[in-house]
């Protein structure tokens, strides 16, 4: 029997303020810092303790929510969520339920299918749980307890089951990971765990419209923990009907070694988690001037960055989407192009998002640590672009670029790369390739045309890959058609 893939996101992104979400605990890098070194009675759910609303993450909820064109509630509550594991040490989570931040939100993706709409149902505020530590040391068996993030401010942002395929969750996550981290609220760096998805996958015969069981997976840190957990999932679930059998709705974890899900509990319902309003707390009251105030200092959001890069650079829907997913590229990208003179702007584009980020690829560095500002790589452009020096030379001058912080123009001085163009230079070169392989000349004459490229590569060997290939390939082609 052929399915309908039905997929809904739960997206967590840990707001990147200085201190908790309930308290003024400092939030540090929990996979560098010493465990239980940012702990206080509050995080720690220590009896009598009362929190406190942390206004700079309720500006950054209201930011994500305004950039997925939520409409902000002026009332929000806050509400503890029960339940009990090690790592949260009320026994509650305090989240928001009933009356969450922000409600009924879209975002537009762009797959192959075409433009889609997804729905988001919910945007909330919430903290979040510490971290545990399981060792195995072949005598026993035991878990460690790091509060260090226990407390952090989360912001998770709900969709409804709109995306029916893979390329549908890549879109989504992709551009919600530019959103947030565009308005400044979140690094999206996964390894750290700051942003970590949860999906809701469920299929059913297609033609019909009733929802199949649900079944959640769990804490999906990357992209391709996600994409391989849904595509298992996905199989998982046909396998069972196929065979006769139902579809538990269960929550599963994701084992990352083994490439599969496993069950972890049967899936909660609301109910299960005995949601009540937070005592310690008054309502979150946010009014029309401080949505507005937030809504002027929304910096250019993604989508909008994309249109604009298409229509004033030139460059491709796909090299404008790539530059627009991170706020350094796009504006490294900008400088760059901006310091162009001769040159268009789209080769700023063609040079970062193929030489030098294949570059990052390799050597590990990022555009935070790179020593070619956007103004040099301009300047190695612009040598390309005027004929100074040849593509291949200039590829060599940026990796040298890259490697030391040397300007391009002092690499091309000290080494002697300049390309060369006098005709009357290139003209004795040719010439004397041509008389070095008199039997390969006749074979070209008697209609071996494709020796041609082969006299090319010869003569650039002569001239140590210096000559203008513009120059050489028209003299070439002359002197070769002369008898």
């Amino acid at each position: 029997m052929k399915y309908e893939t039905v997929i809904g996101l739960e997206v967590h992104a840990e707001l990147a303020t200085a201190s908790k979400m309930f308290c003024s605990c400092q939030v540090v890098d929990t996979t560098q810092a010493e465990p239980n070194i940012s702990v206080c009675p509050v995080c720690a759910g220590m009896p009598g303790t009362l929190p406190v609303v942390n206004q700079q993450a309720v500006e950054y909820g209201i930011r994500v929510a305004l950039a997925l064109e939520c409409a902000v509630q002026h009332t929000s509550i806050f509400a503890r969520k029960n339940y009990f594991y090690p790592d949260l040490p009320k026994g509650y989570q305090i989240s928001q339920f009933e009356f969450p931040l922000a409600l009924n939100g879209c975002m537009i993706i762009n797959t192959s299918e075409g433009e889609h709409t997804i729905r988001i149902r919910r945007v909330h505020l919430e903290e979040d749980a510490g971290k545990l530590t399981h060792v195995h040391n072949g005598k026993e068996d035991y878990s460690l307890v790091d509060l260090n993030r226990a407390g952090v401010a989360l912001l998770e942002i709900v969709t409804e089951p709109d995306m029916h395929s893979i390329e549908d969750v890549r879109a989504y996550a992709t551009n919600l990971r530019a959103i947030v981290r565009a308005v400044g609220v979140n690094s999206g760096d996964m390894e750290k765990g700051v942003l970590r998805f949860e999906a809701n996958i469920s299929i059913r015969p297609e033609g019909t419209t009733e929802l199949g069981p649900r079944v959640e997976i769990k804490n999906l840190n990357s992209f391709r923990a996600m994409e391989r957990g849904i595509t298992y999932e996905l199989a998982r679930q046909a396998a069972v009907l196929d065979s006769g059998g139902m579809v538990d709705q269960e929550t599963r974890g994701w084992n990352e070694e083994k490439q599969c899900t496993y069950v972890q509990r049967s899936k909660e319902d609301a109910h299960d988690y005995r949601y009540f309003t937070e005592p310690d707390l008054p309502p979150l009251v946010v009014d029309d001037a401080w949505i507005e105030r937030v809504r002027a200092g929304l910096p250019e959001l993604p989508a909008a960055m994309v249109t604009r890069f298409v229509s004033q650079y030139g460059i491709t829907k796909i090299e404008a989407t790539l530059l627009s997913t991170d706020a350094d590229a796009a504006r490294y990208f900008e400088e760059c192009a901006a310091a162009l003179h001769s040159a268009p702007a789209r080769s700023a584009a063609t040079w970062l998002l193929g030489e030098v980020f294949a570059w990052f690829n390799q050597s590990g560095e990022t555009l935070s640590s790179i020593k070619v500002t956007p103004v040099m790589l301009a300047e190695l452009i612009e040598t390309a672009h005027s004929g100074l020096t040849n593509l291949n030379t200039a590829k060599a001058v940026l990796g040298e670029m890259l490697s030391s912080g040397k300007a391009a123009q002092a690499i091309i001085q000290e080494r002697g790369l300049a390309q060369i163009s006098d005709n009357s230079f290139i003209s004795d070169m040719v010439r004397g390739v041509l008389a070095q392989y008199p039997n390969e000349l006749a074979s070209y004459r008697a209609g071996k045309e494709a020796l041609s490229n082969w006299f090319f590569g010869q003569t650039m060997k002569a001239a140590s890959g210096k000559a203008n290939p513009t120059v050489l390939r028209a003299e070439l082609e002359k002197q070769l058609k002369q008898k």
